[in-house]
């Protein structure tokens, strides 16, 4: 049997690559910032996507937990 991916993994990564290819394609365009601002932007980005998986990921354990007490 194939094992489905969990919605916080498959958004997670799906967002980190969003934000890496932007980065890769706008930062090093963009002369009107400095480099210490591109590079604090991308840190917060990547701190946002780590948030967002730690909340889903915990959304699903509490979802699971729910349904294994429901079933008992």
């Amino acid at each position: 049997m194939k094992k489905k991916l969990k919605k916080s993994t498959w958004l997670a990564l799906a967002l980190l690559i969003y934000v890496t290819a932007m980065a890769v394609y706008f930062l090093p365009r963009n002369t009107e910032i400095g480099d210490t601002e591109k590079y604090i932007t991308l840190a917060a980005s990547y701190v946002i996507v780590a948030a967002l998986w730690f909340v889903l990921r915990k959304k699903e354990q509490f979802k699971e937990r729910r349904e294994r007490e429901n079933n008992n």
